[in-house]
């Protein structure tokens, strides 16, 4: 089973998302959060995270990349935990126990996305505002494949 961690290149993401998400954490999709949004709500560094942020499921941050990794069943029930906080948090979920199947909803969706891929692929998102609601397209960028010939140092043994 996979998932994605964020995976930064440099330092862009630290100004162009408000609360850019923590290198290393685990990551999904985060397009819940723009369900309600219009033309009017995409401006500046909110736009930059609509436009094409994942959403870090530790800090709730956002991230321009992210690698698809394998994840435990521990891990992925921690996370479930802490989506499921967030919605009740944020989004004024009634209970944990209404959350958590939204939560698992959510982890699911983007664990199907990445099981899709080889380890080390990297993933983008494109969103954009449609007449029936948000519409997100996302992109993979394999893992290079070197020859190992451009790692090996070739020794001519003593004659």
């Amino acid at each position: 089973m996979h998932l994605a961690r964020a995976i930064h290149f440099d330092e862009s993401d630290q100004r162009i998302f408000f609360n850019p998400a923590r290198t290393g954490e685990w990551a999904i999709s985060g397009g819940f959060e723009f369900s309600n949004w219009g033309d009017g709500d995409l401006t500046g560094k909110a736009r930059q995270a609509f436009a094409n942020g994942w959403l870090g499921v530790e800090t709730f941050g956002r991230v321009t990349f992210v690698a698809v990794t394998a994840i435990e069943e521990a891990e992925l029930a921690t996370l479930e935990q802490a989506l499921a906080k967030h919605f009740v948090d944020l989004y004024g979920a009634p209970s944990l126990e209404a959350a958590l199947p939204v939560a698992r909803d959510e982890l699911r969706h983007m664990i199907e996305l990445c099981d899709e891929h080889d380890p080390n692929t990297l993933l983008t998102v494109i969103r954009e505002l449609s007449d029936t609601g948000v519409r997100e397209q996302f992109s993979a960028i394999k893992p290079a494949e070197a020859e190992l010939d451009q790692f090996a140092v070739h020794a001519v043994p003593d004659e």
